[in-house]
């Protein structure tokens, strides 16, 4: 096959993702037709297959679905890791800063930041009273 008649190289989702974040925004993919949100970042809808997928900003609140604390072993500090419930419909899991302890509940409002890591920026949510 000649380089002319190759095709595009597809996407990279998980890059793009991670370049919004770099970028301090926190976006979601939405298909064309059906108005479905999508995460994680992906070619296709899932159970539809439909490559009609853009990307669009998140309003950046949610609910908890599930939480626990990790605890570690000291020095390190233990932290909270959650199930969201996006308000656009898909969930995620992530680290809740802005609480000590066990003091995460299901149901509670979140809103969304975006964290330095060591591995880059990071989706991260605190209480949405904290905002």
């Amino acid at each position: 096959m000649s380089a002319m008649s190759q095709p595009p190289p597809l996407p990279h989702p998980e890059a793009e993702w991670r370049a919004h974040l770099a970028a301090g925004r926190f976006m979601l993919q939405r298909s064309r037709a059906s108005g479905a949100f999508v995460f994680y970042p992906r070619i296709a809808q899932p159970g539809t297959g439909a490559q009609d997928l853009e990307w669009v900003p998140a309003c950046g609140e949610g609910r908890i679905h599930a939480a626990t604390l990790v605890r570690r072993r000291n020095p390190a500090e233990s932290y909270n890791v959650v199930l969201v419930d996006l308000a656009e419909g898909p969930r995620l899991m992530a680290r809740l800063d802005g609480l000590d302890g066990a003091g995460a509940h299901i149901g509670m409002a979140l809103a969304a930041r975006i964290t330095p890591g060591a591995d880059g920026p990071a989706l991260t949510f605190i209480p949405a009273g904290e905002a």
